[in-house]
């Protein structure tokens, strides 16, 4: 097992390393079809296993397509991150798709909106009390 520390260490370079191969290496125009970012790298304790988390900005359309497109590239990818990160052996590479930013904005959304109905019902009560 690794410390915790070294295990963050990984994380941190898988995810910098990764998101390189994104913007210069990954050729497969699927990638291209939306906007992404990797927003967190998960590597397990014994270093075997990282899940990839990426934040894809488009349409329902262009996020499927580019999740194919990085689920055909991880054995690319893992082959780069071999060649690019000393590590006795390469973990595994697993994508999953992130959509906090997307729950985030929603949750604003909705408070903004709840905030906006309070001040109007505030204001109403407001004229109510000084007409009466």
């Amino acid at each position: 097992m690794a410390t915790n520390r070294r295990v963050s260490r990984v994380s941190s370079l898988i995810q910098q390393e990764v998101s390189q191969m994104l913007l210069h290496d990954i050729k497969d125009d699927r990638v291209g079809a939306g906007m992404v970012s990797v927003t967190d790298v998960d590597v397990s304790g014994d270093l075997q296993h990282a899940k990839i988390y990426v934040s894809i900005y488009g349409t329902e359309e262009a996020k499927s397509e580019t999740m194919a497109g990085l689920q055909s590239a991880t054995g690319f990818v893992r082959r780069e991150l071999g060649r690019r990160v000393r590590l006795r052996r390469t973990p595994e590479v697993v994508f999953i798709e992130d959509r906090g930013l997307e729950r985030g904005a929603r949750m604003l959304t909705l408070l903004n909106q709840l905030s906006q109905e309070r001040r109007r019902k505030g204001l109403d009560d407001q004229f109510e009390a000084e007409n009466e």
